[in-house]
């Protein structure tokens, strides 16, 4: 115990630099509203008079918060740095890097997809509004509209897989399926491409609709435990006919 004592006391402690800092300061201010989207920032000078840091300085935590899409700093006379929102294609474009480099399989992103989505098939069922039902109707119905449209009717079937997590209502889930989305939504595109039209993409849209609307009348009967296996089992159909195509067996195949 205490070898172990005398290893945590003489592991260095990392000071933070003074722009890491700053900018955390100011991230803090975006992140709880003080400072609102599209808001300029105060001028460099005022900024340097409040942190008591140099130019240097402050530019380098304006690079930080950048890189994190959270200000957008535009260069000459009349720029300046501007607020922006954060948002979840930040984080899902890093996780789409890392996976990459880890070499994982586009059945890894699925499994990972039915994990999320389908207990908030179930969670929607068990809490949903009678705005959520009709929020759903309407996108069945616009779906159902574009079914002779390839491209349309897939990026309707997207969406409507997004919103019912949206409407599941919890934000750690719908943050992370926005991150395993950003994957799953390229791999349907490169679908449309390959085989928009074909007898077996026609097949394959006709039985992801009867599901759609079959979810609805679940959430609307407020059967959560259905409402959950219906969606596990459609998702694992789409899996398995989306991965039919051995071209693309990666992310990196995917993204890269």
């Amino acid at each position: 115990m205490r070898a172990e004592v005398g290893a945590v006391a003489n592991t260095p402690v990392r000071v933070p630099k003074m722009a890491e800092l700053v900018a955390a300061q100011l991230r803090r201010k975006i992140v709880r509203g003080e400072l609102a989207e599209g808001e300029a920032l105060p001028a460099e000078t005022a900024l340097m008079a409040e942190f008591a840091v140099s130019r240097p300085t402050l530019r380098e935590a304006f690079r930080v918060l950048e890189s994190e899409s959270l200000i957008s700093v535009r260069r000459g006379a009349r720029g300046g740095a501007r607020v922006q929102t954060p948002e979840g294609t930040v984080a899902a474009r890093y996780a789409g890097v890392v996976l990459e480099y880890r070499g994982t399989t586009l059945k890894d992103v699925y499994d990972a997809r039915t994990v999320i989505e389908a207990p908030c098939a179930g969670l929607l069922a068990g809490r949903r509004t009678d705005e959520d039902l009709a929020r759903l109707r309407a996108a069945v119905a616009e779906a159902e509209r574009l079914m002779d449209d390839p491209s349309a009717f897939i990026r309707a079937h997207m969406e409507f897989h997004a919103l019912v997590v949206e409407l599941a209502g919890n934000e750690t889930l719908s943050v992370l399926n926005g991150m395993v989305r950003h994957i799953i939504d390229q791999a349907n595109w490169s679908h449309v491409d390959l085989d928009a039209g074909s007898p077996e993409n026609v097949r394959a849209n006709r039985r992801g609709f009867r599901a759609h609307g079959a979810l609805v009348e679940l959430v609307a009967a407020r059967r959560a435990e259905a409402a959950e296996e219906l969606w596990r089992l459609h998702l694992q159909e789409a899996e398995d006919y989306l991965l039919r195509s051995r071209s693309m067996t990666t992310v990196l195949d995917l993204l890269g």
